[in-house]
């Protein structure tokens, strides 16, 4: 069942990126090997990883200890830790973006979360990560605040490949598709090759879906909307995405040779037991984007995840606009601010990444003994 559901997501265009990384993985070999019994071809990033994978393998206790015995600062330390692995699973997934000509194969760190708000000094952290990690391959992560989009347009336009993260708004999809077009055009000023820029906007799911969920209980409405909200978003993100490449000004762009800025699906566990452990997976297939999964949401997909017999014309997102309209159309006549929704959300997504920052910090800083 396991190639079966996964090559049929993929035969659909969809490409699969794993939400986790450690080093345990890498020097055990099962990254490399999921690649292909996983159809893997990317890795996803963030400092909760990150905070998870250190403290719980004893895999970066001689590191730590050289960084120590150097009297380098935690910061640094912390750098130079979550760069070797990304660095690593760079040239493991190296096949990947030589076989798919630079689509996939890629690897994404994120810039210091305590950087979202500040526009240069997360220019500054996404070329400092860029030149540390130096593989064609990787992308930096930017979180797409107001304070993010020129720093995401800047890093593209030194040509830097930019995950951009944290999006939850359809007003702040739409900035940061602006963002990738003005950076393009001035990487291409630049004398950049636009064919080795690569992004990817990542539209965050289920966070959507328990927020409103919660602001639906004990609505008459709720019955009818719960866990609809998400994937109606989403769904409207893809479809400005046709737009934008429909676009004289994504032609001209393409005519140099730019790759387009694939949506991908992020935060795509269901919180709701109630709801399908693969709702975020089979209601969001469509051409052109990705999906990165957490390890248990992909293996629930390879182990039950409900395709259709021919694969190949496989999209759940296109046939469903209108409804995705009528769906926050019912929201707001509930009273759900879908502004007020996804201003909460980026903040407390800023926050718990902070949060996890600072804990991976302190993990750091105990191991070096400061």
């Amino acid at each position: 069942m396991t190639q079966t559901s996964l090559s049929a997501l993929t035969d659909a265009g969809v490409s699969i990126w794993l939400d986790d990384l450690s080093r345990d993985r890498l020097t055990s070999g099962s990254l490399a090997e999921d690649l292909t019994a996983k159809r893997i071809s990317g890795i996803t990033s963030n400092p909760t990883i990150f905070a998870a994978a250190v403290s719980g393998s004893s895999q970066y206790d001689d590191q730590i200890a050289d960084l120590a015995a150097r009297g380098v600062s935690v910061n640094e330390a912390v750098h130079m830790i979550t760069t070797a692995d990304v660095r690593a699973a760079c040239d493991v997934l190296a096949p990947v973006y030589e076989e798919t000509d630079g689509v996939d194969g890629r690897v994404s760190i994120e810039v210091d979360p305590r950087f979202a708000r500040h526009e240069t000094a997360t220019i500054a952290e996404a070329r400092q990560l860029w030149w540390l990690v130096d593989r064609p391959n990787a992308m930096i992560k930017i979180p797409a605040t107001l304070e993010g989009l020129p720093a995401i347009r800047a890093a593209l336009a030194e040509g830097i490949s930019v995950n951009v993260t944290l999006i939850f708004s359809l007003d702040r999809y739409r900035a940061v598709v602006d963002a990738f077009l003005a950076g393009l055009e001035d990487a291409r000023m630049n004398g950049h090759d636009l064919s080795e820029i690569a992004s990817v906007a990542s539209f965050f799911i289920s966070r959507v879906d328990s927020e409103v969920d919660k602001r639906l209980a004990g609505l008459d409405e709720g019955r009818v909307l719960r866990g609809r909200a998400a994937i109606a978003n989403a769904r409207l993100a893809y479809e400005h995405h046709e737009r934008v490449i429909a676009s004289d000004r994504w032609k001209s762009l393409a005519d140099s040779g730019a790759r387009p800025q694939r949506p991908l699906w992020a935060s795509t566990s269901t919180k709701d037991p109630s709801y399908p452990d693969t709702m975020y997976v089979t209601e969001l297939v469509a051409p052109g984007t990705v999906n990165t999964m957490p390890q248990a949401t992909l293996d629930a997909f390879a182990d039950h995840g409900p395709v259709p017999e021919e694969a190949a014309g496989w999209d759940t997102v296109t046939p469903n606009y209108v409804e995705a309209r009528e769906v926050l159309t019912g929201l707001g006549e509930a009273g759900i601010d879908m502004d007020d929704v996804t201003r909460q959300l980026e903040d407390e997504g800023v926050s718990k990444f902070i949060d996890s920052w600072e804990e991976l910090l302190g993990k750091v800083a105990a191991q070096m003994g400061k």
